[in-house]
């Protein structure tokens, strides 16, 4: 028993003594590799939205609840608007938000700045500029009102500091030579709606998708009117961020029949923007999210129109592109998300690892063959010299120094522990041990 695990113990002694190199070499494989796998994504982000009740902070909950079906939290923090939800970006102090597009120059190449520290996920839904008014007879002398123009010296609910309503409407506004002035209030929101509402004042620029409780407030507000942009095309010439949209009559209000009649606006469209490095895989599952939220048709796109990159007012995601391409990666069409973030690493650094041992272990067998076969062949070359001394140089005075050398080699053929698949060339080496004894014998009774 003892000595069959002895020569296990050896076996086992001469496999390592030849893979042992290969370990070396697959473990330099290894620690490469890891180099190049994404670590493992976090478990919580924050995301920047808008107002409590605006459209981006509602999203942002419909993404924070498809998130946490995958396992990852995401924390919705309100703002006053793009312009902060930019700084906060930039700033590290959320890893996603809402970003209206305009609110920065669109870059007219989107690959030169592929290390920018800020990416586009794409547009989400536009949002209409819908500038409310007071139906009383000061502003729409004219039945309707249809240019800003119109509203020159009146009291105006520009958006809060901070916001992207405030500054396209300062850009509107400024174009058709009204300038900035106590007139223009820092009003935004519900609270907008409210002071319009109570006729405290004349106008408010609010900048929104449809389904935004202030848009739908508005909508439905006795003695408010929306206006109609009647120099929509001029507009969409000098502001190429904006689009131009069409609110069908009555699909507000079929019983109301409100609007009256179709009402042109304005619209640049939402943006999901993130950090740069945001881990892809949590890049990949928010465009998920996007498109279950936005994937539908409504009042203003078709189904399937979003998301999209439609504003270049940041680098579009590696992520995002092969995804408007692609669609989800495939595992994570089939897998649950973090078992599919997993399988991938695992892919990343054991497909190099297992380039480099499929052809390491074709030679393995031969170098372990060779490994083998070299106790035996050692013999077998003191063997050699012994014959060739028995030949060429016989000498009776060293007939004891030959029966010595004889028994060392029997004695080490005897005690060679090699694997069963060798064991005949053990067997081979004593019968030609055994010979050269004969012919020591033979050399001694000549003479």
């Amino acid at each position: 028993m003892m000595a069959r695990i002895k020569s296990g113990l050896l076996s086992l002694r001469d496999l390592f003594a030849t893979a042992w190199w290969i370990v070396l070499i697959v473990g330099i494989g290894f620690a490469v590799a890891f180099q190049f796998v994404e670590p493992a994504p976090p478990n919580k982000i924050v995301m920047t939205t808008g107002s409590e009740s605006g459209a981006y902070f509602a999203y942002a909950g419909r993404y924070a609840a498809i998130l946490a079906r995958n396992g990852v939290t995401l924390e919705v923090r309100p703002s006053a608007g793009s312009l902060q939800n930019l700084e906060r970006l930039e700033k590290d102090e959320a890893q996603v938000g809402f970003v209206q597009g305009g609110v920065v120059e669109p870059r007219v190449d989107p690959e030169e700045d592929a290390d920018s520290a800020l990416l586009s996920l794409g547009s989400v839904f536009y949002e209409p500029v819908w500038v409310f008014y007071r139906a009383d007879g000061r502003l729409d002398r004219r039945d309707r009102l249809d240019r800003l123009t119109e509203l020159r010296g009146k009291r105006i609910a520009i958006g809060q500091e901070g916001s992207g309503v405030r500054q396209l409407a300062q850009q509107l506004l400024a174009a058709n030579d009204i300038p900035a002035g106590d007139h223009l209030l820092p009003l935004g929101g519900l609270k907008a709606a409210e002071e319009l509402q109570q006729g405290r004042i004349d106008a408010a620029f609010v900048i929104a998708a449809e389904s935004a409780p202030v848009v739908q407030v508005l909508l439905r507000s006795p003695g408010v009117k929306v206006m109609s942009f009647s120099q929509a095309d001029a507009y969409q010439r000098r502001f190429p961020f904006l689009t131009k949209l069409v609110l069908p009559q009555g699909v507000a209000d079929l019983v109301r029949d409100y609007p009256p009649q179709d009402v042109t606006l304005l619209a640049p469209t939402a943006n999901v923007i993130v950090r740069g490095d945001l881990h892809p895989a949590l890049q990949t599952l928010l465009l998920q999210a996007m498109t279950e939220v936005h994937g539908k048709s409504g009042f203003f796109n078709k189904a399937g129109e979003f998301p999209a990159y439609k504003d270049r007012l940041a680098p579009q995601s590696p992520e995002a592109a092969r995804y408007f391409k692609s669609g989800p990666p495939f595992l994570q069409r089939y897998l649950p998300f973090w078992l599919a973030v997993l399988v991938d690493r695992l892919i990343v650094l054991l497909v190099p690892v297992i380039a480099l041992l499929i052809p390491l272990l074709r030679i393995a067998p031969a170098i372990y063959t060779w490994r083998v076969r070299s106790k035996v062949f050692r013999c077998y070359g003191e063997l050699k010299f012994l014959e060739e001394d028995l030949r060429q140089r016989f000498d009776r005075a060293k007939l004891p120094e030959y029966r010595n050398r004889l028994e060392v080699l029997d004695e080490e053929a005897r005690g060679l522990h090699v694997p069963l698949a060798f064991t005949d060339l053990v067997y081979t080496l004593r019968e030609h041990v055994n010979l050269v004894r004969q012919a020591l014998i033979k050399l001694e009774n000549r003479t």
